[in-house]
C-alpha cells in the first residue's frame, strides 16, 4: 500500500505551481474557452474593433498618399535614406518571434506551460509578420515594380540581384511566414473539430467542417498530427533564429560604421525574443482579464515569460557593451565616432531612452514580489516594446544622420506621414488579433487537455475523472486519442 501511495505522489503535478489552477476537468475547459466564442460578442470588442479599423484605414490612407506623391511625403533626406519604413519593419519582424519560440523551441522542450498562451502567440506572430511585410514593399519608391524582388518570370527578363539584402528580406520573411501558418493551423485542427461538433447552425458545421480536415480523432489521426507538428517544430525552431539574423545583416554586410559588425545577428535574435515576449505578455494581460482566463493564464505563466524576458534583456544589455568595446579596441575612428555620436550627439536622448528600458527596467524583475504583480509587468511589458522600438530608431537613422563628409550632416524628423503609417500598422495588427480572438479559440483546447492531471495515465484521479467523462459523453480529443 505505501508503495502505492508513493507511486502516485511520485507522478501527481506540482501543488505549488500547477499549470492550471482549480483542476477543471476536460469538459470544463471545452467549455470556458469556446463559450468566449458562442456568447454574443461584448460591447467592448465591438468598440475595440471599430477603433483598430479606424487606425487600419489610416494605414491604407497614408500609403495610398504615399502612392501618389512618392517617398517624399516621409522624412527622409540626402544622408538617412531608410527612416521610419525600415525601423517599423525591423520592430515588427520582432514582434512575431515570439511565438514561433513559445511553439516550437519550447514545444521540442516540452515546456507544459506553453500550452496556455501559446495559441494566441503564434496568431500574434502572423499578424506581427503581415504588418511588418508592408514595408519593405513601400520603401522602394516605385512601387508598381515591387514584384521584381520574387523571381518570376516576366517580359523584360528582369531578375532580382541576390546580392541584394532586400531580396534577403523578401526569402526570409516568406519563408518564417508560411512555416508559422503551417504551424499555427495545423495546430487549430483538433479544436476546429471540437467547434464543428458543437455548431448549432449548418453554415458553422460545414465551415469549421472544412477547416477541420475530417477530422474525427481516431488513433491514426493523431499519430500523423503529432509527426506532422513535431517535424513543424523543428523546421520552424532554426527559422527564429535565421529569420531576424537575416534582417540584420541588411545592416552588418555594409560598411557603414555603427553597421558594420559581426554581432548583429545574435543581437538582433535576443532583441527580437525580448520585444516579442513583451508583446505577448501585453495581450496576454488585456485578454485574460476581459474574458476572466485568470485560470489558465496564470501568474506563473506571467513570471515564467518574465525570466525569458530577463534573460534576453542582459544579453541586449551586452551587445550594447560589445558594441562600444568593439569600436575603441578596432582602433578605427569612424566606428568610435559612431557609438560617441549615438549616446552624446543629437539623438542621445533616443539612446538613453533605449537603455532605460531594455536594460535598466528589466532589472527590477529580480524581486520575485514584481514579477507577480499584473499591472507591474503591464506596464513594463509596454515600456520594454517602447525601448525595442527605440533601439531599431538609434540603429537605423543615428548611424545614417551624420555621414563621412560633415556637409551631408542633417538632422532626421518624421512627418504626418510617417507617424500615421505606424500608428496604422498598429491599427492592422489589433484589427487581426481582435478578430481572431472572436472567431477562433485563443487558447489550444486539446494542448491544455494534455497537460491536465486527467490526462496523466498514473494519476488515479484522472483515470477516475476519465471514467466519468465517458458516462458523461465529453471525452474531448483526448478521450478520441487515448
Amino acid at each position: 500500500m505505501s508503495a502505492a501511495n508513493e507511486q502516485t505522489q511520485v507522478y501527481q503535478f506540482p501543488e505549488d505551481e500547477p499549470l492550471i489552477l482549480g483542476n477543471p476537468t476536460f469538459k470544463d475547459v471545452t467549455n470556458r474557452v469556446l463559450g468566449v466564442l458562442e456568447a454574443k460578442a461584448p460591447r467592448g470588442w465591438w468598440l475595440s474593433l471599430f477603433a483598430a479599423a479606424s487606425l487600419a484605414a489610416v494605414l491604407f490612407g497614408m500609403i495610398g498618399w504615399l502612392f501618389w506623391e512618392g517617398i517624399g511625403v516621409w522624412g527622409v533626406n540626402v544622408p538617412v535614406g531608410w527612416g521610419w519604413a525600415i525601423v517599423n519593419f525591423v520592430f515588427w519582424v520582432g514582434i512575431g518571434h515570439a511565438g514561433t519560440l513559445i511553439s516550437a523551441i519550447l514545444f521540442l522542450l516540452r515546456q507544459k506551460w506553453r500550452t496556455s498562451i501559446n495559441r494566441f502567440a503564434e496568431a500574434m506572430t502572423l499578424f506581427a509578420v503581415i504588418c511588418a511585410l508592408v514595408f519593405p514593399g513601400i520603401h522602394v519608391g516605385r512601387v508598381w515594380a515591387v514584384y521584381w524582388m520574387f523571381p518570376l518570370p516576366n517580359q523584360m527578363a528582369m531578375w532580382p540581384n541576390f546580392r541584394s539584402p532586400l531580396l534577403w528580406d523578401v526569402f526570409a520573411v516568406s519563408t518564417y511566414f508560411t512555416c508559422s501558418l503551417l504551424f499555427w493551423y495545423v495546430g487549430l485542427v483538433p479544436d476546429l473539430a471540437t467547434m464543428r461538433d458543437r455548431a448549432t447552425s449548418t453554415i458553422r458545421k460545414k465551415i469549421f467542417g472544412l477547416l477541420s480536415l475530417g477530422w474525427r480523432g481516431g488513433n491514426r489521426q493523431w499519430k500523423h498530427y503529432e509527426v506532422a507538428y513535431l517535424l513543424l517544430a523543428g523546421i520552424s525552431t532554426p527559422l527564429v533564429l535565421s529569420v531576424h539574423s537575416v534582417v540584420s545583416t541588411d545592416f552588418a554586410t555594409s560598411v557603414i560604421p555603427g553597421w558594420h559588425t559581426t554581432i548583429f545577428p545574435p543581437y538582433f535574435v535576443a532583441g527580437a525574443i525580448f520585444s516579442g515576449f513583451a508583446m505577448v505578455m501585453t495581450l496576454a494581460i488585456i485578454t485574460r482579464k476581459v474574458y476572466g482566463l485568470e485560470d489558465y493564464i496564470t501568474d506563473n505563466h506571467m513570471e515564467k515569460m518574465v525570466k525569458i524576458m530577463m534573460l534576453t534583456g542582459m544579453m541586449v544589455g551586452l551587445a550594447y557593451g560589445t558594441e562600444f568595446f568593439i569600436a575603441w579596441y578596432s582602433g578605427n575612428p569612424y566606428e568610435a565616432f559612431a557609438l560617441h555620436n549615438r549616446a552624446f550627439g543629437p539623438y542621445a536622448w533616443a539612446y538613453w531612452i533605449m537603455v532605460s528600458c531594455n536594460v535598466i527596467l528589466p532589472q527590477l524583475f529580480w524581486i520575485k514580489k514584481l514579477r507577480r504583480n499584473i499591472p507591474v509587468l503591464f506596464v513594463g511589458s509596454l515600456l520594454v516594446n517602447v525601448g525595442m522600438w527605440f533601439e531599431r530608431f538609434v540603429i537605423v537613422v543615428t548611424s545614417l544622420h551624420r555621414d563621412y563628409l560633415p556637409a551631408n550632416w542633417d538632422y532626421y524628423k518624421p512627418t504626418i506621414f510617417d507617424i500615421g503609417t505606424f500608428v496604422g500598422s498598429f491599427g492592422l495588427f489589433l484589427t487581426l488579433f481582435l478578430l481572431f480572438i472572436r472567431f477562433l479559440p485563443m487558447i489550444a483546447i486539446s494542448e491544455v487537455k494534455n497537460v491536465l492531471p486527467a490526462a496523466d495515465p498514473h494519476n488515479y484521479e484522472g483515470h477516475h475523472g476519465s471514467e466519468e467523462k465517458h458516462a458523461s459523453g465529453d471525452l474531448g480529443m483526448e478521450g478520441a486519442k487515448s
